[in-house]
């Protein structure tokens, strides 16, 4: 048989609903309130076929820079060779969902904000950048009654 390179090739399982998850699609996702600038994720829904994104943007973040009735337009950046080029795909609301790609560090910025100002307070100074884990401090581990105990192989013996 021919090799086939068609537009949905080798998604069996990219495009299949997780356990427990088949069926009409959820209320929730058409409630959703996405505006220009917002961070996506673009996960495709095979319970939709209208509107679905080609297999590569699968799985891919982008900004959303168009909002329509019932679909979005998200600038994504594809790897061409050497460089990156935008793409601008246009996807209905069923396959997107809110990255989570920001909410650390946004969270860490409330965390920073907050011992700054807290730090202010108290006249003092407090780093606020991020540190890659150190090695644990040395230390030496005492023993009651502690005496040096000598270890001697045993000596080889044949069991024939």
């Amino acid at each position: 048989m021919p090799h086939s390179f068609g537009y949905r090739a080798r998604t069996r399982k990219m495009f299949s609903r997780n356990f427990r998850e088949h069926g009409q699609i959820r209320t929730s996702t058409y409630l959703q309130t996405y505006k220009v600038g917002d961070l996506v994720d673009i996960v495709a829904n095979s319970a939709q076929q209208k509107g679905m994104p080609h297999k590569y943007y699968h799985g891919k973040t982008g900004v959303v820079f168009n909002v329509s009735k019932s679909a979005l337009g998200v600038m994504v950046y594809k790897r061409v060779r050497t460089r990156y080029m935008e793409k601008k795909v246009s996807v209905r609301i069923e396959h997107v969902n809110h990255s989570k790609c920001r909410d650390e560090f946004l969270r860490r910025c409330r965390e920073n904000h907050q011992k700054n100002v807290e730090a202010k307070a108290a006249g003092q100074k407090v780093v606020s950048k991020r540190q890659p884990a150190q090695p644990r401090e040395g230390h030496v581990v005492e023993v009651a009654d502690a005496k040096p105990l000598t270890i001697q192989p045993i000596p080889y013996d044949t069991l024939i």
